[in-house]
């Protein structure tokens, strides 16, 4: 087949789901995802419909296409009734093939009423679940705007890890005020729970956060580079390897879902907000669902759309499969994108040159010092 400017010649990348759930408890001083307080209740029902009709005007553009995971993401998903869950992935099933070994995750929150839901939550097919722990320490749970206590995580990662064989903890370091002990505490703790995924995220203070209007006091610079680590040096000697950038698992756990995007695979996206990435052989296609719940319950069919500019898809790519810490093989750029390698020789050589990557014939990987330094390695790959 002949090869499009920007557009695959062969075969399409692998397909996931992710499905977006806006509302939480509380909105966190942190958090800048799109979630919104649910003050007046949730209406569940109708959002589950939206959801079926936004992903049946997607079926088209996927026919024959199995899906290898499926992530319901948030907000805070787990305020879903079990029977909720049920029902969409029993929606989702009936209009998408699943691989029989499908990753199906749902996020939760460690509150004592979603714990209670776990095991009706496995009975509906989610066979992966993600605790959003943050830490375990009252007065940083406290900082961060956390409505559960480090009591009601403890429970929620048994309870977790009784129904599910796959478990992935959330932690945060660099918190306000927190010491490089506190941080070392926090990550051990995580991994003596025998949970076999773990997520350590350097706390950044993003844009139109309360955060970011009030910034708290943060440890410095080299503070938090010691808590990452500590945090990499504790895991590593419990077993977990360090797959991704704030990502750590046990061997077969890695998390398929995330995978999926740092190999610059293809996902649809619904629900309020949700963003969706499709490759066909005439180029690589970007979407957007209406941000505001409100917005997209009175219409979950409309959407922003626009092809992915060939300038752009280097960086693209790199910004995903850049993150991973063994980098990515080398063919798979081509296969990806559509463009040749060759192509993106100028910044390859520059990377390698100031120490941030490595390149061979069969792989590309940040080096120890890209992975550090990752915002400078991928503002290589920038258009000009």
């Amino acid at each position: 087949m002949r090869e499009n400017r920007n557009g695959l010649s062969g075969a399409l990348p692998p397909l996931s789901l992710y499905v977006h759930f806006p509302w939480c408890v509380r909105k966190c001083p942190y958090c800048d995802f799109n979630s919104h307080e649910a003050r007046a209740g949730i209406p569940e029902s109708r959002y589950l419909a939206a959801l079926i009709a936004d992903l049946e005007q997607s079926l088209p553009l996927i026919w024959g296409r199995p899906a290898r995971s499926v992530f319901l993401g948030g907000g805070t998903p787990s305020l879903l009734t079990p029977e909720a869950v049920d029902a969409l992935l029993g929606a989702v099933r009936a209009r998408l093939t699943l691989l029989p070994e499908a990753e199906i995750t749902l996020e939760a929150n460690p509150g004592t009423v979603e714990a209670d839901r776990f095991a009706a939550y496995r009975a509906a097919g989610v066979n992966r679940l993600s605790l959003g722990v943050q830490s375990f320490n009252p007065r940083h749970l406290a900082a961060l705007g956390r409505i559960h206590d480090a009591c009601e995580a403890r429970r929620a990662i048994d309870l977790a890890l009784r129904h599910f064989d796959n478990v992935n903890l959330d932690l945060m370091y660099a918190l306000p005020e927190q010491t490089l002990a506190e941080a070392r505490a926090d990550i051990r703790e995580a991994a003596e729970t025998g949970a076999p995924h773990l997520s350590a995220y350097h706390l950044t203070l993003e844009p139109n956060t309360a955060f970011h209007l009030k910034p708290p006091p943060l440890p410095d610079a080299d503070l938090a580079a010691r808590m990452q680590d500590a945090v990499e040096e504790t895991l590593a000697a419990r077993g977990y390897g360090h797959y991704e950038i704030s990502a750590f698992a046990r061997a077969g756990h890695e998390c398929r879902h995330n995978l999926n995007y740092w190999l610059f695979g293809d996902y649809i996206g619904i629900g309020a907000g949700a963003h969706g990435k499709m490759s066909s052989h005439a180029g690589i296609m970007r979407q957007m669902k209406p941000k505001h719940p409100q917005t997209y319950l009175e219409g979950a069919t409309a959407q922003e759309q626009r092809a992915v500019d060939a300038r752009d898809l280097p960086f693209e790519f790199m910004m995903n499969a850049l993150r991973l810490t063994a980098g990515f093989p080398a063919p798979l750029f081509h296969a990806r994108t559509g463009l040749a390698l060759d192509a993106i020789q100028p910044q390859l050589k520059e990377a390698v040159a100031r120490g941030l990557l490595t390149v061979t014939a069969t792989r590309i990987a940040p080096t120890e010092r890209g992975r550090r330094f990752l915002n400078d390695l991928l503002q290589i790959f920038l258009p000009d």
